[in-house]
Protein backbone atom coordinates (compact mmCIF):
# COMPACT_ATOMS: atom_id res chain seq x y z
CA UNK A 1 0.00 0.00 0.00
CA UNK A 2 2.49 2.70 -1.02
CA UNK A 3 0.04 5.49 -1.25
CA UNK A 4 -0.80 4.71 2.33
CA UNK A 5 2.60 4.57 3.58
CA UNK A 6 3.92 7.94 2.11
CA UNK A 7 0.57 9.75 3.82
CA UNK A 8 1.30 8.37 6.79
CA UNK A 9 5.03 8.50 7.31
CA UNK A 10 5.04 12.19 6.28
CA UNK A 11 8.26 13.79 7.26
CA UNK A 12 10.19 10.01 7.48
CA UNK A 13 9.94 10.22 3.35
CA UNK A 14 12.92 10.30 0.85
CA UNK A 15 12.46 10.29 -2.67
CA UNK A 16 14.46 6.59 -2.60
CA UNK A 17 10.73 5.50 -1.54
CA UNK A 18 9.12 5.38 -4.05
CA UNK A 19 9.23 3.44 -6.55
CA UNK A 20 -3.93 -2.95 -20.59
CA UNK A 21 -6.50 -0.49 -20.49
CA UNK A 22 -10.13 -2.90 -20.90
CA UNK A 23 -13.02 -1.55 -22.41
CA UNK A 24 -12.17 2.15 -21.62
CA UNK A 25 -11.91 5.07 -24.11
CA UNK A 26 -8.58 7.15 -23.81
CA UNK A 27 -7.74 10.26 -24.90
CA UNK A 28 -4.26 11.75 -24.79
CA UNK A 29 -4.00 15.52 -24.27
CA UNK A 30 -0.37 17.10 -24.81
CA UNK A 31 0.79 18.65 -22.33
CA UNK A 32 3.30 22.22 -21.57
CA UNK A 33 4.34 23.61 -18.75
CA UNK A 34 4.22 27.18 -19.77
CA UNK A 35 0.60 28.28 -19.15
CA UNK A 36 -1.19 25.56 -21.74
CA UNK A 37 -2.39 22.65 -20.36
CA UNK A 38 -0.29 21.79 -17.38
CA UNK A 39 1.49 24.48 -15.46
CA UNK A 40 4.11 24.04 -12.79
CA UNK A 41 4.92 25.65 -10.10
CA UNK A 42 8.45 25.15 -8.32
CA UNK A 43 8.20 25.32 -4.02
CA UNK A 44 11.20 26.94 -2.94
CA UNK A 45 10.81 26.47 0.65
CA UNK A 46 13.38 23.93 1.11
CA UNK A 47 15.07 21.59 -1.41
CA UNK A 48 12.48 18.53 -0.39
CA UNK A 49 9.67 19.91 1.14
CA UNK A 50 7.21 17.71 -0.16
CA UNK A 51 3.95 18.81 -1.34
CA UNK A 52 1.23 16.57 -0.01
CA UNK A 53 -2.38 17.36 0.36
CA UNK A 54 -4.24 20.40 -1.03
CA UNK A 55 -7.26 22.23 -1.24
CA UNK A 56 -8.73 25.35 -2.28
CA UNK A 57 -9.38 28.41 0.02
CA UNK A 58 -11.78 30.32 0.67
CA UNK A 59 -9.59 33.43 -0.65
CA UNK A 60 -9.45 32.01 -4.54
CA UNK A 61 -6.36 30.99 -3.81
CA UNK A 62 -5.36 27.16 -2.82
CA UNK A 63 -3.65 25.94 -0.18
CA UNK A 64 -1.01 22.99 0.66
CA UNK A 65 0.51 21.12 3.05
CA UNK A 66 4.86 20.11 3.26
CA UNK A 67 5.28 17.18 4.62
CA UNK A 68 8.48 17.47 4.51
CA UNK A 69 9.60 20.50 6.38
CA UNK A 70 6.01 21.42 8.40
CA UNK A 71 4.76 24.17 6.40
CA UNK A 72 1.67 24.85 4.78
CA UNK A 73 2.08 26.80 1.78
CA UNK A 74 -0.95 29.13 -0.23
CA UNK A 75 -0.90 29.63 -3.97
CA UNK A 76 -2.18 32.11 -5.95
CA UNK A 77 -3.50 32.18 -9.42
CA UNK A 78 -0.99 33.59 -10.76
CA UNK A 79 1.84 31.46 -9.24
CA UNK A 80 2.80 33.68 -5.95
CA UNK A 81 3.59 31.53 -3.20
CA UNK A 82 3.58 32.29 0.66
CA UNK A 83 4.06 29.41 3.27
CA UNK A 84 3.78 29.86 6.86
CA UNK A 85 5.31 27.13 9.67
CA UNK A 86 3.45 24.81 12.00
CA UNK A 87 4.51 24.53 15.56
CA UNK A 88 7.35 21.92 14.55
CA UNK A 89 9.42 21.24 11.34
CA UNK A 90 8.74 17.31 11.85
CA UNK A 91 4.71 17.81 12.20
CA UNK A 92 4.33 16.71 8.76
CA UNK A 93 1.17 18.16 7.75
CA UNK A 94 -0.56 16.19 5.51
CA UNK A 95 -4.44 16.03 4.50
CA UNK A 96 -5.80 19.71 4.00
CA UNK A 97 -9.23 21.06 3.64
CA UNK A 98 -11.33 23.69 4.09
CA UNK A 99 -13.43 24.50 6.72
CA UNK A 100 -16.63 25.79 7.81
CA UNK A 101 -15.04 28.39 9.70
CA UNK A 102 -13.84 30.41 6.77
CA UNK A 103 -9.97 28.68 8.13
CA UNK A 104 -7.89 25.80 6.38
CA UNK A 105 -7.80 22.64 8.50
CA UNK A 106 -5.23 19.41 8.63
CA UNK A 107 -4.11 16.79 9.49
CA UNK A 108 -0.75 16.41 11.43
CA UNK A 109 0.65 12.52 10.68
CA UNK A 110 3.58 12.79 12.60
CA UNK A 111 2.19 15.04 15.77
CA UNK A 112 -1.04 13.38 16.10
CA UNK A 113 -2.59 16.50 15.95
CA UNK A 114 -5.28 18.60 13.83
CA UNK A 115 -4.05 22.25 12.67
CA UNK A 116 -6.11 25.10 11.70
CA UNK A 117 -4.60 27.91 9.57
CA UNK A 118 -6.76 31.20 8.60
CA UNK A 119 -6.35 32.79 5.41
CA UNK A 120 -3.76 35.53 7.14
CA UNK A 121 -1.65 32.49 8.79
CA UNK A 122 -2.82 32.46 12.42
CA UNK A 123 -2.21 28.70 13.31
CA UNK A 124 -4.18 26.59 16.45
CA UNK A 125 -3.31 23.04 17.01
CA UNK A 126 -5.07 19.93 18.79
CA UNK A 127 -4.04 16.93 20.32
CA UNK A 128 -5.69 14.10 19.76
CA UNK A 129 -6.72 12.38 22.52
CA UNK A 130 -5.70 8.84 21.54
CA UNK A 131 -2.15 8.81 21.42
CA UNK A 132 -0.47 7.77 18.59
CA UNK A 133 -3.66 8.00 16.28
CA UNK A 134 -1.64 9.07 12.89
CA UNK A 135 -4.30 11.17 11.94
CA UNK A 136 -4.19 10.86 7.52
CA UNK A 137 -7.45 12.32 5.63
CA UNK A 138 -9.44 15.31 6.74
CA UNK A 139 -12.62 16.50 5.20
CA UNK A 140 -15.69 18.83 5.82
CA UNK A 141 -18.42 17.42 6.60
CA UNK A 142 -22.07 18.01 6.45
CA UNK A 143 -22.68 18.73 9.95
CA UNK A 144 -20.60 21.67 10.18
CA UNK A 145 -17.37 19.87 11.68
CA UNK A 146 -13.98 18.39 10.46
CA UNK A 147 -14.12 14.42 10.43
CA UNK A 148 -10.64 12.61 10.18
CA UNK A 149 -9.29 9.14 9.86
CA UNK A 150 -6.81 7.65 12.48
CA UNK A 151 -4.64 5.65 10.25
CA UNK A 152 -3.02 3.75 12.97
CA UNK A 153 -5.34 3.27 15.31
CA UNK A 154 -8.41 2.56 13.61
CA UNK A 155 -10.72 4.84 14.48
CA UNK A 156 -12.88 7.82 12.93
CA UNK A 157 -12.12 11.56 14.45
CA UNK A 158 -14.55 14.15 14.88
CA UNK A 159 -13.22 17.93 15.28
CA UNK A 160 -15.42 20.87 16.19
CA UNK A 161 -14.36 24.36 14.89
CA UNK A 162 -13.94 25.41 18.49
CA UNK A 163 -11.28 21.99 19.12
CA UNK A 164 -13.87 19.81 20.45
CA UNK A 165 -12.80 16.26 19.25
CA UNK A 166 -14.87 13.05 19.28
CA UNK A 167 -13.76 9.30 18.14
CA UNK A 168 -15.31 6.34 16.77
CA UNK A 169 -13.51 2.92 16.28
CA UNK A 170 -14.34 0.81 13.39
CA UNK A 171 -16.14 -2.60 13.95
CA UNK A 172 -12.96 -4.31 11.78
CA UNK A 173 -9.20 -4.16 13.23
CA UNK A 174 -5.99 -3.82 11.27
CA UNK A 175 -8.11 -1.61 8.33
CA UNK A 176 -5.62 1.64 8.25
CA UNK A 177 -8.29 4.46 7.57
CA UNK A 178 -6.84 6.71 5.03
CA UNK A 179 -8.58 9.03 3.11
CA UNK A 180 -12.48 10.51 4.08
CA UNK A 181 -14.61 12.65 1.97
CA UNK A 182 -18.32 13.93 2.58
CA UNK A 183 -20.99 11.98 0.19
CA UNK A 184 -23.73 13.09 -1.61
CA UNK A 185 -25.88 11.16 0.67
CA UNK A 186 -25.16 13.19 3.56
CA UNK A 187 -22.38 10.85 5.60
CA UNK A 188 -18.82 10.80 5.04
CA UNK A 189 -17.00 7.87 3.24
CA UNK A 190 -13.25 6.69 3.65
CA UNK A 191 -11.22 4.25 2.95
CA UNK A 192 -9.64 0.99 4.47
CA UNK A 193 -6.13 0.13 2.37
CA UNK A 194 -5.36 -3.07 4.49
CA UNK A 195 -8.76 -4.84 4.27
CA UNK A 196 -9.76 -3.91 0.87
CA UNK A 197 -13.06 -2.00 1.97
CA UNK A 198 -14.86 1.45 1.85
CA UNK A 199 -16.13 2.52 5.32
CA UNK A 200 -19.09 4.90 5.37
CA UNK A 201 -19.85 6.56 8.92
CA UNK A 202 -23.36 9.11 9.29
CA UNK A 203 -22.47 12.40 11.60
CA UNK A 204 -24.18 10.85 14.32
CA UNK A 205 -21.53 8.00 14.22
CA UNK A 206 -22.75 5.12 12.30
CA UNK A 207 -20.82 2.93 10.61
CA UNK A 208 -21.15 0.94 8.23
CA UNK A 209 -18.16 -1.28 5.85
CA UNK A 210 -18.29 -2.56 2.11
CA UNK A 211 -15.71 -4.82 1.14
CA UNK A 212 -14.74 -4.20 -2.51
CA UNK A 213 -14.86 -7.01 -5.59
CA UNK A 214 -10.61 -7.23 -5.20
CA UNK A 215 -9.19 -7.58 -1.95
CA UNK A 216 -6.20 -6.96 -3.10
CA UNK A 217 -7.11 -3.43 -4.41
CA UNK A 218 -6.16 -1.09 -1.68
CA UNK A 219 -8.13 1.41 -1.87
CA UNK A 220 -6.61 4.77 -1.33
CA UNK A 221 -7.94 7.96 -1.69
CA UNK A 222 -11.64 8.92 -2.33
CA UNK A 223 -14.22 11.65 -3.46
CA UNK A 224 -17.59 12.04 -4.68
CA UNK A 225 -19.04 12.28 -7.80
CA UNK A 226 -21.63 11.00 -10.62
CA UNK A 227 -23.55 8.15 -8.86
CA UNK A 228 -21.73 7.49 -5.86
CA UNK A 229 -17.69 7.71 -4.22
CA UNK A 230 -14.96 7.30 -6.54
CA UNK A 231 -11.66 5.85 -5.36
CA UNK A 232 -7.69 5.18 -6.61
CA UNK A 233 -7.37 1.72 -5.92
CA UNK A 234 -3.31 1.15 -5.92
CA UNK A 235 -3.16 -2.72 -5.52
CA UNK A 236 -5.44 -3.17 -8.84
CA UNK A 237 -4.53 0.12 -10.93
CA UNK A 238 -7.72 1.40 -11.43
CA UNK A 239 -10.21 3.98 -10.59
CA UNK A 240 -13.54 2.80 -8.83
CA UNK A 241 -17.40 3.63 -8.19
CA UNK A 242 -19.13 2.62 -5.32
CA UNK A 243 -22.59 3.40 -5.39
CA UNK A 244 -24.73 4.83 -2.16
CA UNK A 245 -26.04 0.97 -1.89
CA UNK A 246 -22.49 -0.37 -2.47
CA UNK A 247 -22.42 -1.84 -5.84
CA UNK A 248 -18.86 -1.51 -7.22
CA UNK A 249 -18.22 -0.39 -10.53
CA UNK A 250 -14.35 -0.90 -11.62
CA UNK A 251 -12.46 0.95 -14.39
CA UNK A 252 -8.92 0.21 -15.34
CA UNK A 253 -6.39 2.84 -16.34
CA UNK A 254 -4.36 2.95 -19.29
CA UNK A 255 -0.59 1.81 -18.54
CA UNK A 256 2.42 1.55 -18.41
CA UNK A 257 3.27 2.14 -14.76
CA UNK A 258 -0.75 3.08 -14.03
CA UNK A 259 -0.15 3.96 -10.29
CA UNK A 260 -3.60 6.53 -9.22
CA UNK A 261 -3.18 8.43 -6.11
CA UNK A 262 -5.48 11.38 -5.29
CA UNK A 263 -9.06 11.74 -6.53
CA UNK A 264 -11.48 14.74 -6.88
CA UNK A 265 -14.62 16.11 -8.71
CA UNK A 266 -13.67 18.29 -11.03
CA UNK A 267 -15.12 21.56 -12.26
CA UNK A 268 -16.72 20.04 -15.09
CA UNK A 269 -18.29 17.81 -13.09
CA UNK A 270 -16.43 14.51 -13.87
CA UNK A 271 -13.45 13.32 -11.73
CA UNK A 272 -10.21 13.86 -11.52
CA UNK A 273 -7.17 12.06 -10.38
CA UNK A 274 -3.64 11.70 -9.91
CA UNK A 275 -1.72 9.18 -11.40
CA UNK A 276 2.19 8.30 -10.37
CA UNK A 277 3.17 7.63 -13.71
CA UNK A 278 2.81 11.17 -14.39
CA UNK A 279 -0.24 11.76 -15.76
CA UNK A 280 -3.48 13.75 -14.36
CA UNK A 281 -5.90 11.80 -15.54
CA UNK A 282 -9.88 12.60 -16.47
CA UNK A 283 -13.00 10.03 -15.83
CA UNK A 284 -16.70 10.47 -16.69
CA UNK A 285 -19.45 8.72 -15.35
CA UNK A 286 -19.56 6.14 -18.28
CA UNK A 287 -15.70 5.71 -17.83
CA UNK A 288 -13.96 7.38 -20.46
CA UNK A 289 -10.97 8.42 -19.39
CA UNK A 290 -8.55 11.86 -21.14
CA UNK A 291 -4.84 12.31 -19.76
CA UNK A 292 -2.81 15.04 -19.18
CA UNK A 293 0.47 14.06 -18.86
CA UNK A 294 2.84 16.36 -17.20
CA UNK A 295 6.22 17.36 -17.69
CA UNK A 296 9.07 14.75 -16.66
CA UNK A 297 6.18 13.41 -14.15
CA UNK A 298 7.23 9.92 -12.98
CA UNK A 299 9.62 11.19 -11.82
CA UNK A 300 7.92 14.33 -10.04
CA UNK A 301 4.72 12.12 -8.48
CA UNK A 302 1.98 13.68 -8.96
CA UNK A 303 0.30 13.09 -5.82
CA UNK A 304 -3.13 14.79 -4.58
CA UNK A 305 -5.67 16.96 -6.26
CA UNK A 306 -8.47 19.75 -5.85
CA UNK A 307 -10.53 21.96 -7.92
CA UNK A 308 -9.36 25.75 -7.82
CA UNK A 309 -10.63 28.77 -9.14
CA UNK A 310 -11.25 29.63 -12.52
CA UNK A 311 -11.96 26.14 -13.65
CA UNK A 312 -9.48 24.74 -12.96
CA UNK A 313 -7.71 21.41 -11.04
CA UNK A 314 -4.68 21.46 -9.17
CA UNK A 315 -1.75 19.02 -8.24
CA UNK A 316 1.16 18.49 -5.68
CA UNK A 317 4.29 16.26 -7.35
CA UNK A 318 5.38 15.34 -4.09
CA UNK A 319 9.11 14.10 -5.12
CA UNK A 320 8.97 17.09 -7.81
CA UNK A 321 8.66 19.56 -5.21
CA UNK A 322 6.11 21.51 -7.51
CA UNK A 323 2.50 21.98 -7.32
CA UNK A 324 0.55 22.14 -10.74
CA UNK A 325 -2.15 23.68 -12.43
CA UNK A 326 -4.51 21.78 -15.21
CA UNK A 327 -6.99 24.16 -16.94
CA UNK A 328 -9.92 21.86 -17.90
CA UNK A 329 -11.39 21.67 -21.14
CA UNK A 330 -14.53 22.22 -22.43
CA UNK A 331 -17.11 19.09 -22.62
Amino acid sequence: MPGTDLLRRGVRLSAAALGALTGVAVITVPARADGGDVTEFPVTTAAYSAPSGIAAGPDQAVWFTESGVGRIGRIASDGTMTDFPTSDPDTGPTSITEGPDGALWFAETAADRIGRITTSGRLTEFPIPTADSGPAGIARGPDGALWFTEADTDGIGRITTSGRISEYRLPTAGTSPHSIAPGDDGALWFTEPATGKVGRITPSGGITEYPLPRADGHPEDIAAGPGGMWLTTSGSNAVERIGYGGDVTRFALPGPGAGPRGITRGPDGHVWYADRSGRIGRITAQGAITTFPVPDGAARVPFRLTTGPDRTVWFTELIGNAVGRVRTPPG
